[in-house]
């Protein structure tokens, strides 16, 4: 068997090219996390007029923001109505009706920056697996139609039409929603931040985060960085393992597919995943390749479970591909917290962090990041997306992370067989 490449979105990206720290520095506002929220908080404060440093552990695009689906989802992964009763209704209608516009900040932006990110706005399919999936799809649109989203309910007979595969039992389709190259939009992001004078910096570790009565002080590559503000931006690669339960999520892609049989899946170019209770995601890139993820990690004796369910699964969603290979694997790591809801959390005085995303980084992000940025040089939290908290902490998050594996690896050793 031919070794797997890597990750898709590493050989279709665009590196970005950024500066050295070469001594101490004082600076408006420092963000530590080069994804989607620190880079969109980055560009947004830049174009105010701050001065600003981001610092990147790894390269832009290292964590989440670099291995994720590429789904630019309107919402959070919960139904609004579930949202209600986790939150209450004042506090959900302020997060729902800023998070409806998560597609258009993030299309938005790769317009007026001319982010190159094979970005493609024709909808999402959130598709039904069984006739109780289509059930709960009609429970979502109708809880969907009555905070205003645009989303429409596909029968079986429309859905299977609109995915290519006779596997489905009717799709929820979101047209504010699309697909980008999700690591290429962040390092677009990142460009679009340098060219509006943000300083960025990869390859180097920020450490000892505090506030010390002036301002905001850390240490990175031997310099020390002293800031007004402050912005912690890295979800669930910053090891704050007391925060959420970690959830890993693979992918698994074809070549391009031959001309005769590229339109025969997804024709419409949407992405989709389905309501599976471990779920599955489904796409096309801009070339032709064919994804196919899920929950589960790539790094333990057990992944060859989660390898062989998804060339079944690509096969049982579309039969026509069953000689087609898989080329490439990689992994991400979701930041789920218990009730997945996301949380902002107050750091200290002009100190912010943001995560629990549980899967909706694209939009979430971007529009977290620009709103912490704001609130933070205008000193006004009432254009954040909810409100910030002073502590949030979890229990047993490793075993709940575990707990997660486990489930995803039996489930996918009996599944589709």
């Amino acid at each position: 068997m031919t070794a797997l490449q890597g990750s898709l979105w590493d050989h279709t990206g665009h590196p970005v090219q950024t500066e050295k720290l070469d001594g101490d520095l004082r600076v408006d506002l420092v963000v530590i996390g080069g994804g989607y929220t620190g880079l969109s908080a980055a560009l947004h404060a830049a174009r105010a007029g701050a001065s600003v440093c981001v610092i990147e552990a790894g390269e832009i695009g290292h964590g989440g923001s670099g291995r994720n689906v590429g789904l630019v989802n309107a919402g959070l992964w919960l139904p609004p109505g579930e949202v209600a009763k986790r939150m209450g209704d004042e506090a959900a209608d302020r997060l729902n009706t800023a998070l409806s516009g998560g597609p258009s900040a993030v299309f938005d932006l790769i317009e007026a920056h001319q982010i190159q990110c094979e970005a493609l706005r024709n909808g999402t399919l959130h598709c039904a697996h069984s006739p109780a999936g289509q059930r709960d799809l009609q429970a979502r649109h109708d809880q969907l139609r009555a905070i205003g989203a645009p989303v429409v309910l596909l029968d079986a007979a429309e859905a299977r039409a609109r995915v290519g595969s006779d596997a489905v039992h009717g799709a929820l389709f979101d047209p504010r929603a699309g697909t980008v190259q999700p690591k290429a939009y962040a390092q677009g992001l990142a460009r679009a931040a340098i060219a509006a004078g943000a300083r960025i910096v990869q390859q180097i570790r920020a450490e000892g985060l505090h506030h010390d009565g002036q301002g905001w002080v850390l240490r990175a590559g031997g310099h020390e960085i002293r800031a007004e503000a402050a912005i912690e931006a890295v979800n669930a690669y910053g090891g704050h393992t007391d925060r959420f339960a970690p959830m890993h999520f693979f992918q698994m892609a074809t070549e391009p597919l031959p001309e005769n049989l590229r339109d025969s899946v997804l024709p419409g170019g949407e992405g989709g995943w389905d309501t599976a209770m471990v779920l599955s995601s489904f796409r096309r890139d801009q070339a032709g390749r064919v994804l196919i993820g899920a929950i589960g990690r790539l790094d333990h004796g057990a992944s060859g479970l989660h390898r062989d369910w998804a060339r079944r699964k690509l096969t049982a969603l579309f039969p026509q591909l069953r000689d087609v290979p898989l080329a490439y694997a990689w992994q991400g790591k979701i930041a789920s917290t218990s009730d997945h809801i996301p949380k902002i959390l107050r750091l200290g005085p002009n100190g912010l962090s943001a995560f629990g995303y549980s899967g909706r980084g694209i939009g979430t992000g971007t529009l977290f990041g620009k709103a912490m940025a704001e609130a933070l040089l205008t000193g006004r939290e009432d254009g954040l997306p909810m409100a910030p908290i002073d502590r949030y902490s979890e229990r047993f998050t490793g075993a709940k992370g575990l707990y997660y594996e486990t489930g995803a690896a039996l489930t996918h050793m009996v599944r589709d067989r």
